[in-house]
């Protein structure tokens, strides 16, 4: 069993089918889901995306506003996103924390690494808001980040499908499912992990990757248990 995981979150898990940006039903599953990881004691930090609101690095071409605006108001989206996620644990009976890389104390606490640390020893959920609080950075290099400052043992990708995919399952009927990979061989491959800053930061921290189905009930608590579920890129 993994002692301290990140997991990862993109804001699109948010949406609603209807589009509304955040879906009250998805975040009490996901709140029972993390429910039954926290209450073995595990310790929890998350990333969450802005996709559900806005996706900074598409700003140009939708709105006409340049990147580094775009990405501004991407984390900012993130930040919305935090604190629904920090409501929703705590209505479970989770104590929990947004922590925020932009100041923005009147609703979150400011990133400091020292206080992260002792909220994960007192086993609160943290949950890390604006990604790196830079432009140019997505939420995954934000995530592999994080993980490695806090030392998880595992950044588990939440995602829409069961693991990592040789192609787009979406879009190729013959997908294989990869359980296992090195990172050197996911490079090889050109296996669409995580964007490549995130995935040299995994690499070089020897920081495992494992990707499963946030949408399938138990897969959460099945891979922090290091259960043989979604795919697991490592070292070797």
């Amino acid at each position: 069993m993994y002692k301290r995981v990140l997991l990862k979150i993109s804001g699109e898990a948010l949406l609603s089918d209807d589009g509304k940006p955040i879906d009250q039903k998805f975040l009490s599953y996901l709140s029972d889901e993390i429910k039954t990881i926290h209450d073995q004691g595990t310790e929890i930090a998350i990333v969450i995306g802005g996709g559900n609101i806005f996706r900074g690095f598409t700003a140009n071409k939708e709105t006409g506003l340049d990147r580094v605006t775009g990405d501004y108001m991407g984390m900012l989206g993130t930040v919305i996103n935090s604190l629904a996620l920090k409501a929703a644990f705590e209505a479970k009976g989770m104590d929990s924390r947004a922590m925020s890389a932009i100041e923005i104390n009147k609703v979150a606490e400011p990133f400091i690494l020292g206080k992260a640390l002792k909220h994960l020893e007192k086993k609160r959920i943290i949950i890390f808001a604006a990604g790196t609080g830079n432009p140019y950075f997505t939420t995954d290099t934000a995530a592999a980040l994080r993980a490695a400052e806090i030392g998880a043992d595992v950044l588990i990708k939440a995602t829409k499908v069961d693991g990592l995919y040789d192609k787009d399952p979406a879009k190729h009927d013959d997908a294989v499912l990869i359980k296992r990979v090195t990172y050197k061989e996911a490079i090889e491959r050109r296996l669409r992990v995580m964007d490549m800053t995130a995935f040299s930061l995994c690499e070089e921290n020897s920081l495992p990757v494992k990707i499963v189905n946030i949408f399938k009930k138990g897969n959460m608590k099945a891979a922090v248990n290091g259960d043989e579920e979604g795919s697991l890129i490592t070292g070797n």
